[in-house]
Parts: C-alpha cells; sequence; structure tokens
C-alpha cells in the first residue's frame, strides 16, 4: 500500500500547481494519471502573463528547448468577414505546445508520479480515500479534467451542464508552407461564429501551426469545422489540401449551475470542477489558480480533511472566478441574423476589440495575478 498526504487524479496544470504548492507546503503527494507525459490535449495553447507569475515560471529556463511564443496583439473578427487588428506594445500572452507545458511542470512540482494508472475503484476507509486498493490518502483532489472520475463520483456524470465541445489541430509546418500562409506569428487570429455561439482560431507559434473551433451546439460543429477550415485555406490563413488530423474535446464550462466543489476529504479543480470561461472557454489560467487555490485551502487545514475545513476553498473559487460575463445568456434571446448584423458592426471598432473581447473576455487584464 502507497500513502501520501494528498493523493492527486491528474496531472494537467490543475494538478501539478496544486501539487508543487502542497510540496513547497512539506506535503507528501502523489500525482495519479491514466497518460503517460509528455503527452498532447487539445487546447489552442496560449497562457497569460497572470498564470504565468501565479506559477512563477522562469520564462529563460522554460523557453530553452520549448515553444514560447510572445504575442502582441490580435485579429478579431466574424468568421468569413473582415478583421480588426489591435497591438500591444509588450507582451499580453504567450503560444505553448500543451505537450510541452504539462510535461514541464508536472516534472517541476517534483512529487511521486504514478502515471499510466487508470482509476478503477475510490472508497473511503475510516478517514481516509482508499484508490485502486493501492493508494491511501486522507485528502483527494479531482484534477483529471472533465471526465475526471473523482467529479463524477461527487456529482454525477453532469449530463446537463453546458459543454463546450471543440475540434483542433496542430501541426509542424515547412519553410515553404510557413511563407505560404497570412498567419503573423505575434498575432493569434480569432473568428466568432455569426450566431455567436462560438469560435475558431488561427495561431502560429514558431514552427506550429494551430487550428481549431469551439462551440456550445455539438451537433453543428462538424460543419462549422469545415467552413471555418475552407474560411481559412481561401484567405491563405492555412496551406492548401493540408490533411489536418482533427482532434475532438469537450469541458464544462463556469455557468450559472449548482455543483460540489468540496466534500469531506476530497474537493474538484480546474476543467473537473467545470471552472473554464464560458466566453472565451480558456481554461488553462482557472486550472492553474484554482490548483494554488486549492493546496493553500489544504496547507491551512493542518491535516483536518472535513468538508468544513475544505469550504473557503470553495468561497475562494466563487470570489475568483464569479465576474464571467452574460453575453452568451444574451445572445440566446437574440436571431441569428441580428446577432451577425450587430457582432459585425461593434467588431469593426478597435476599441470595442481591445476594451471587450480581448482585454475582458479572453485575458481577463482587470485581474491580477494570484501572488503569495
Amino acid at each position: 500500500m502507497t500513502t501520501c498526504d494528498v493523493l492527486i487524479v491528474g496531472g494537467g496544470p490543475a494538478g501539478s500547481a496544486c501539487a508543487w504548492r502542497l510540496r513547497q507546503a512539506g506535503l507528501s503527494v502523489i500525482v495519479v494519471d491514466a497518460a503517460t507525459f509528455p503527452r498532447d490535449k487539445v487546447c489552442a495553447g496560449w497562457i497569460t502573463p497572470q498564470a504565468m507569475t501565479a506559477l512563477g515560471l522562469d520564462t529563460t529556463a522554460y523557453a530553452d528547448g520549448r515553444t514560447l511564443q510572445p504575442f502582441t496583439g490580435f485579429h478579431v473578427g466574424l468568421i468569413g468577414g473582415d478583421v480588426t487588428r489591435i497591438t500591444y506594445d509588450r507582451p499580453v500572452s504567450f503560444g505553448i505546445r500543451r505537450c510541452e507545458f504539462d510535461h514541464y511542470l508536472l516534472q517541476r512540482a517534483g512529487v511521486r508520479l504514478a502515471l499510466g494508472v487508470r482509476i478503477a475503484s475510490m472508497r473511503r476507509d475510516g478517514g481516509n480515500w482508499m484508490v485502486n486498493d493501492t493508494f491511501r490518502a486522507p485528502l483527494l483532489v479531482g484534477a483529471g479534467g472533465s471526465g475526471c472520475p473523482v467529479a463524477r463520483m461527487m456529482n454525477g456524470a453532469g449530463r446537463h451542464r453546458a459543454l463546450v465541445v471543440a475540434r483542433e489541430a496542430e501541426s509542424r509546418l515547412s519553410t515553404s508552407e510557413l511563407e505560404a500562409i497570412a498567419i503573423e506569428q505575434e498575432a493569434p487570429q480569432l473568428f466568432f461564429c455569426r450566431d455567436l455561439q462560438g469560435y475558431g482560431w488561427c495561431v502560429r507559434k514558431g514552427e506550429y501551426l494551430n487550428v481549431g473551433l469551439g462551440r456550445m451546439d455539438p451537433r453543428s460543429l462538424p460543419e462549422a469545422t469545415e467552413r471555418f477550415a475552407a474560411f481559412l485555406e481561401a484567405t491563405r490563413r492555412i496551406p492548401r489540401h493540408f490533411p489536418w488530423r482533427w482532434r475532438g474535446h469537450s469541458y464544462a464550462v463556469n455557468a450559472a449551475q449548482a455543483r460540489r466543489l468540496v466534500g469531506d476529504g476530497v474537493l474538484l479543480i480546474g476543467d473537473a470542477a467545470g471552472l473554464a470561461d464560458p466566453q472565451s472557454g480558456e481554461g488553462i489560467r482557472q486550472a492553474v489558480e484554482s490548483g494554488l487555490l486549492a493546496a493553500e485551502t489544504i496547507a491551512a487545514s493542518n491535516g483536518q480533511c472535513s468538508r468544513e475545513q475544505l469550504e473557503p476553498y470553495a468561497a475562494r473559487v466563487e470570489a475568483r472566478f464569479s465576474d464571467a460575463p452574460l453575453s452568451g445568456a444574451v445572445a440566446g434571446l437574440v436571431p441569428d441574423r441580428v446577432k451577425a448584423i450587430v457582432a459585425g458592426q461593434l467588431l469593426r471598432i478597435p476599441a470595442f476589440v481591445r476594451r471587450v473581447v480581448v482585454d475582458d473576455w479572453f485575458l481577463h487584464r482587470h485581474q491580477l495575478a494570484l501572488v503569495r
């Protein structure tokens, strides 16, 4: 039997951030994940300065042999329409590859790892959790993403949760292919669907190009993705007839729906807690910050793992992420034809694109980074 103070199920940014902070607090931690690392993850792949600051990320060390692409601007518009370009005088976000980023954070956490291990059973045994009848810990952290077994144990299958579904592809391009496309390394391109139920992206990170589209309506995703790819190809944003290998993914967004984040000896972080931003779909910052908030709550509990001792974590998550925009709910009341007209006009206004779309919806620049 392998024992520890905290068992974390999931080795992505949420789990690794939590493990990193718990190790700093002197606790014994094991991270269990069904995957072996490095592994890839469906994601556009960019992080904000807030996340980097919260992680104490040494950008020079990280960029040594890894992709870290500074972004100093954005192109924003409707699919099939014109774009508005905005620029900043310093990097406001950074492009990363999830296969590199997640592996780096997990290794940096410096805790025991049990990779390639699927969760088959979880049960309470006195004041401890028994997982797979192999691991014993008084505290269990669910960090396994949208399909996290710990989250399913606490909240059921979550069939009625608001979900974003996405298709994404990332490929390394040749020099000739990079020269043939009209994509700047420093400025990702974001294109909203005309019904405002999702958006597509085209992001260049050095030699890599990441393309994808996410929507709130899973039935329309395949057709919408094909239309988006055709638009990108026709406008020279992606190579012609490039053999993209589309990958799918879904995750819960932070909508106004009741969910349990804590219980006796257990709590949820990141996508397992359904914290992705409902407007942008961003999840990395929320994963990192919720992992750190969880670790600080656990460390302050002095080994007391009751629900009452862990409730401050749920309150801190609510305070941190409760300012989600209501535009998605409002958009559902507006006819599609009107949405396209109004959105098209607003997205031609640089001030609106900068202050509302990019600064508020995508970068949350009004929120200061979590610091110790």
